[in-house]
């Protein structure tokens, strides 16, 4: 059997018996979204019967964002909830009909602050009733019933600063009698009652009121006088729903009002602003939007730049409302029910009624986003900082399996986001790809019959070189290049990623490019137990360059430390030059190691040519009726150096590393390569400088690999240049010698 309610989905397998809910869907009914100012910053909210949570935004653990990272700090049906500015472990949160408390995550305790009215009437509070923070007095909240109650010491005390804000129609007032055969009476009955508070952020005492039977009243003295203005409104069906009311972040006397219609079966969008305090209205619903609107929230920087959410998306627009475009990245056609930015990270972060909530990382591109940069070759937006940290192993099972939903990280490193603008480059919408491919296709098969005489091999050529301009490799599509400088202008990092047309983001991991390494014949660069990279380098200003084609385009990333530590920056550099020091060792063993390897391939060719000169010479002598002589040829013994050389030369660079594949089992390995390997892990697992133990092992590592080195050094330069003596007089080539290898200084 399988059951779905507003929790999410059980499944019984006996008849109802016993019951599974299934954890790995995110089926989340948000009413509001709201977030605090720690880092990582936490995001609150309120479910359909599944009570009021607080959870990361995003964990510095592996595995993601999982169930038990979520605190539920209020219980019942959930809605708006709040945490308390100075203080993000204690805040607000309610349930149905007006009971509100005032939690604290560290003891658990749930204080009850629900207002009651001086003479004893009564308070009308709806399923969801509205609730706001003071912007200019942390402590102070308002909360509605019919009425607006503010309290200046976080729910200890309250005052009433409003008449009725309501209709106050009697006949929508009978909840009491509600039901049918038998009462009903849940609170979710209730009607005329406030469910949106909007103090503004910009002038304090100017405070807007909505409420559930169509009142919008706004107030510029903090509640001593106040107008209604909802009959100033055109076009609005009379007593709709007053949804949300949206404060400008800029003006004081504007504002954007959404109403909601659908309970009669409406789904007109209805969504005005007001530039005068509710004098006069426009209505900036355009054709764009689809289906009833629910929320609008207003960038905190650019004034324009607006996000709506209707039941059926986000909507986007660029400039106030003139026009609006569905936003699909990532984000699904469902109910967007509250949406809120963040003033310090400038994430989107929306709640949604039936698929959780989401994160849209740093909106910030949006805000400089026009068709004239759009256009450009390429551009490339400001980059965020970047905060270092250490990742945690998280606080459940390590490996979970498919049972549990993990919610998605924000990637970890500089946030680099561009915009692309060329013809070859793939759309991001699949079908309007496919029609590019199909359009691509017709116009070569065109080509193709006017140019019949072309040579294949030219064109499978071309093919396989990929876009001109050195754009990218046909096995993964469109390339652009990242370059990183730090502050002396020395590149420390550079990789690819495929892009597509338009807006591309991708991350930087902080690190710079990883050191040579000694590998096997077709052995590809990175692996092992520290991947391909180098070490994470030192917090400061680093410049980024994007490069696509003949074209490229440079900015600026900070990157931060973590918050949580106290090293000194000198501390962290001390670490990065042991690090860097470690594995130019590192890399002068490899080298070590090629030179080893080519040279034994380079007698591989030697004895290749002469085993050919050999064969030619007893095909000739065959051919003129003469036998074999029976003196010993001089090549033999060449032949027989050249192995022995080769012995010599896998002897060396055995004593540097154990190549792949040569130990039988899983053996220890006590190579050179092994301990410099074990030294740099060591110094690599903090940031702290090097320890004196790491700093001992170190130097024994280096001594040992500055003997082998002297062994390398005196075998090509007298063995081996022996034998490439003898192979010239021959008349055969050989690699050419090369200067001493050294061990760089510290």
């Amino acid at each position: 059997i399988y059951e779905g309610n507003d929790g999410g989905v059980y499944v019984s397998n006996d008849h109802g018996e016993h019951w599974r809910f299934v954890t790995n869907l995110p089926l989340a009914q948000f009413y509001h979204i709201n977030v605090d100012m720690e880092t990582p910053y936490n995001v609150y909210g309120g479910m359909q019967d599944n009570g009021s949570w607080r959870g990361p935004s995003s964990v510095w653990e592996n595995g993601g964002i999982r169930n038990h990272h979520w605190d539920e700090v209020g219980f019942g049906d959930g809605f708006a909830t709040l945490a308390i500015p100075d203080d993000a472990m204690t805040g607000y949160a309610m349930s149905q009909g007006g009971s509100l408390f005032r939690w604290d995550n560290r003891t658990g305790e749930r204080k009850s602050i629900r207002p009651v009215h001086p003479d004893d009437v009564e308070l009308r509070f709806n399923w969801n009733a509205g609730i706001a923070l003071d912007p200019f007095a942390g402590n102070t909240v308002y909360y509605g019933s019919q009425f607006l109650h503010k309290s200046a010491d976080r729910g200890d005390t309250w005052t009433i600063i409003s008449p009725d804000l309501t209709t106050n129609n009697p006949e929508w007032q009978k909840q009491a009698e509600s039901g049918g055969l038998t009462l009903d009476v849940t609170n979710a009955e209730n009607f005329t009652t406030i469910i949106t508070i909007a103090p503004s952020p910009v002038q304090e005492g100017v405070i807007w009121v909505g409420t559930d039977d169509g009142r919008v009243h706004v107030t510029r003295d903090g509640g001593g006088t106040w107008e209604s203005v909802e009959g100033k409104i055109k076009n609005v069906p009379r007593n709709s729903w007053v949804a949300h009311i949206e404060p400008s972040r800029f003006d004081a006397a504007t504002a954007f009002v959404v109403f909601d219609d659908h309970r009669r079966g409406n789904f007109e969008t209805y969504v005005y602003r007001t530039t005068d305090y509710g004098n006069k209205w426009t209505n900036i619903a355009t054709d764009d939007v689809w289906g009833y609107a629910l929320v609008l929230e207003q960038d905190p920087v650019k004034e324009d730049l607006l996000f709506l959410g209707t039941e059926f998306g986000l909507f986007v627009s660029l400039n106030g409302g003139a026009g609006w475009f569905k936003w699909k990245h990532g984000f699904p056609t469902a109910s967007a029910m509250a949406m809120i930015v963040h003033p310090r990270e400038h994430d989107l972060i929306i709640g949604t009624h039936g698929r959780a909530a989401y994160v849209i990382d740093d909106i910030r591109p949006l805000r400089s986003m026009t068709p004239e940069t759009l256009a450009k070759p390429i551009h490339l937006f400001a980059i965020p900082d970047a905060i270092q940290y250490r990742v945690k192993q998280t606080g459940a099972s390590r490996f979970p399996g498919n049972g549990e939903y993990r919610g998605e990280n924000r990637d970890y490193g500089a946030m680099i986001t561009f915009s692309l603008r060329d013809d070859e480059l793939p759309h991001p919408n699949d079908d309007l790809e496919r029609q590019r491919k199909a359009a691509k296709r017709a116009a070569a098969g065109v080509e193709e019959e006017e140019e019949s005489g072309a040579e294949e091999e030219g064109g499978a050529a071309a093919q396989r070189a990929g876009p001109p301009g050195g754009r990218g490799r046909p096995d993964r599509g469109p390339q652009a290049k990242v370059v990183v400088r730090d502050a002396n202008g020395d590149s420390i990092a550079g990789f690819e990623r495929s892009v597509k047309l338009g807006v591309n983001r991708i991350a930087w991991n902080l690190r710079r490019d990883g050191f040579e390494r000694p590998r096997a014949r077709g052995q590809q660069e990175g692996g092992g137990f520290f991947g391909g990279f180098g070490p994470e380098i030192v917090p400061g200003a680093y410049t980024v360059t994007v490069k696509y084609g003949d074209h490229e385009a440079s900015g600026t990333v900070n990157v931060l430390a973590d918050p949580r530590y106290t090293l000194t920056v000198a501390q962290r550099q001390e670490k990065y030059d042991a690090l860097m020091h470690a594995g130019a060792a590192q890399e002068t063993l490899a080298e070590a190691v090629k030179r080893l390897r080519d040279t034994r391939d380079e007698i591989d060719k030697v004895l290749g040519m002469l085993k050919e000169q050999e064969s030619e010479e007893e095909t000739a002598s065959s051919s003129n009726g003469q036998g074999q002589g029976g003196s010993a040829s001089p090549d033999r013994a060449l032949r027989r150096e050249a192995g022995e050389l080769k012995k010599k030369l896998s002897e060396a660079e055995e004593q540097l590393w154990t190549p792949p594949g040569t130990a039988k089992g899983i053996a220890r390995d006590h190579s050179i390569f092994s301990r410099i390997r074990n030294a740099y892990g060591s110094m690599n697992s903090s940031w702290d400088p090097p320890t004196e133990g790491e700093k001992i092992y170190m130097r024994f590592a280096k001594a040992e690999l500055q003997e082998a080195l002297g062994d390398v050094n005196r075998l090509l330069e007298e063995e081996v240049a022996d034998f490439r003596g003898k192979v010239e007089a021959i008349g055969l080539e050989f690699l050419e010698p090369e200067d001493p290898l050294v061990l760089p200084n510290r």
